[in-house]
């Protein structure tokens, strides 16, 4: 480590989520009365930021943000994170999630609109990225995407597998839960592979796929899910790029990941059981 904060950005969909308990999802005609509510800036972006937040680095977010009260106090949210906030404006009203959560720890996530990306035609100050350790990319563009790359390390989502193939570029790492349906994926399936596909298994850990081959990683030890497991995914994202900002090798930060993304478990809203990220040794390698 050599004194200097590491610089790191995510770049993508911040939603307005309300989420809440349910006794159960509801049948066909039924009503599901949502208990215990409150609202925070969720989705991929949100909670990855708001995990970075918790550390030591200079941290930046690339997003869109909607023109009505939801968009005004995402940003007022945002904001009071500490990270630098750059946000295309659009005219319509911010995307809003439900989550209903029921006593298993499990969410059903009902989307109101598109979520709202940046794109690269956005006026923001994208050679920014450029002096950064490590972008985690979730947005859509594949032009934003390439300007992504300009960061010493890339981290994309698998759920944006689309836009990778078309960037053309190649990422350092490609993240996603191999029970996700959405996100499974091998390196086969990639135009142009990443250096690294790491794909999570929950309690099970996961495994990472490289040219070498296959190696499987561990995960922690978790608590009861007390809570939900809404964000748990997004927390290990944003650790994972944090810690391969820092230096690590994608193993190591794997693991040094794992706990954040367990942690979420204990809790109903990401918020309140994030753990604080760093210090690791490694920075500016």
């Amino acid at each position: 480590m050599n004194g200097e904060s590491l610089r790191l950005a995510v770049v993508g969909h911040v939603e307005h989520v309300t989420l809440g308990r349910v006794s159960a999802l509801p049948a066909a005609g039924g009503i599901a009365h949502l208990t215990d509510p409150r609202w925070f800036p969720g989705g991929g972006g949100g909670v990855a930021l708001l995990q970075l937040a918790r550390s030591d680095a200079e941290v930046h977010l690339f997003t869109a943000l909607g023109g009505d009260e939801a968009g005004r106090q995402i940003e007022e949210a945002l904001a009071r994170s500490g990270a630098h906030l750059h946000a295309a404006r659009r005219g319509g009203a911010h995307t809003r999630d439900v989550v209903l959560v029921t006593p298993d720890g499990e969410r059903t996530i009902v989307v109101v609109g598109e979520p709202l990306h940046p794109r690269a035609e956005d006026a923001l100050p994208w050679a920014l990225l450029s002096g950064c350790d490590a972008v985690y990319f979730t947005a859509q563009d594949p032009e934003a995407l390439r300007a992504c790359r300009a960061a010493r390390r890339l981290i994309v989502t698998a759920r944006r597998r689309e836009a990778l193939a078309a960037s053309g570029v190649r990422a350092d790492v490609v993240l996603g839960s191999a029970r996700d349906p959405r996100e499974a994926s091998g390196l086969a399936d990639y135009p142009v592979p990443p250096a690294a596909l790491v794909m999570t298994e929950g309690a099970a850990g996961g495994y990472m796929e490289t040219e070498a081959g296959i190696t499987r990683f561990a995960a922690p030890a978790s608590p009861p899910v007390t809570g939900a497991a809404y964000g748990a995914g997004d927390s290990f994202a944003a650790a994972l790029t944090y810690y391969l900002g820092a230096g690590l090798t994608v193993l190591a930060a794997c693991a040094r990941a794992g706990p954040h993304g367990a942690a979420v478990l204990a809790g109903l809203d990401p918020r309140e059981t994030q753990l604080p990220l760093g210090p690791a040794a490694g920075f500016r390698p």
